[in-house]
């Protein structure tokens, strides 16, 4: 089997770690490039950035913010991409209480107040079960690195995405949609939302599991794409 060139793509609070399980066991099957995107505080630049250090075809998963980047990258060049994954994530614009969110989220940050914005966002990120034990400590340790300054980037990025709803619509590759049972971020109606506008789109559920797929059911996460990469 020839590999795929496979573009994974992290969320706000995360860099290339949050992805480790899927580059360990997608490695037989795609050559994994996993970008930082944190250099742009818009939606489109990021986008750019990516496909600018990009082989020419690739796969493309977004986890959460990623989805964003991820059908920004298909507005930008829908002939170079061959599949769409999306976890976690959604179409629309913010609503007008995540978009107050952003805007103090930025205003703590600017503040001096970065660590104590990761740690509140836990409760939302994580399934109650996985709110203890080693993704506790795992998360807040990732955020760090991501660090105060590009995570004011990715959020003011984030405020000036499109909606994406009619673009979904228009894809025709196939689009997995991936989403944890209880994401207290995205909702299921949206993850539902996004399967039913793709004209190929299928939706995998995740179940006792929160936000963060990847890192709460990796086995299961990674499975559903290797799926997605192969007979999708």
């Amino acid at each position: 089997m020839t590999k795929q060139n496979l573009v994974l793509i992290p969320g706000l609070v995360c860099d290339d770690q949050v992805w480790q399980h899927q580059s360990q066991f997608l490695s037989d099957i795609a050559e994994i490039v996993i970008p930082p995107v944190h250099n742009n505080p818009t939606m489109t630049g990021l986008a750019e950035e990516v496909l600018a250090t990009s082989p020419e075809t690739i796969a493309v998963a977004g986890f959460s913010m990623g989805g964003y980047v991820a059908m920004e990258m298909y507005r930008q060049a829908p002939e170079r991409i061959s599949r769409l994954a999306l976890l976690d994530t959604t179409a629309r614009r913010d609503t007008k209480l995540k978009a107050e969110g952003r805007v103090n989220a930025i205003q703590a940050c600017e503040n001096g107040n970065f660590e104590n914005v990761i740690n509140g966002m836990i409760s939302i990120l994580l399934h109650p079960a996985h709110q203890k034990g080693p993704l506790l400590e795992f998360v807040p340790r990732m955020a760090g690195r991501v660090g105060s300054e590009a995570f004011v980037r990715r959020h003011r990025a984030m405020q000036s995405r499109k909606d994406s709803r009619d673009l979904v619509a228009s894809c025709h590759i196939p689009v997995r949609v991936i989403c944890g049972r209880q994401d207290a971020m995205c909702s299921l109606e949206e993850h539902e939302e996004i399967a039913d506008l793709a004209r190929y789109g299928r939706l995998s559920l995740i179940e006792e599991c929160g936000h963060m797929t990847i890192l709460e059911r990796p086995h299961a996460a990674t499975a559903l794409l290797r799926d997605w990469l192969i007979y999708d």
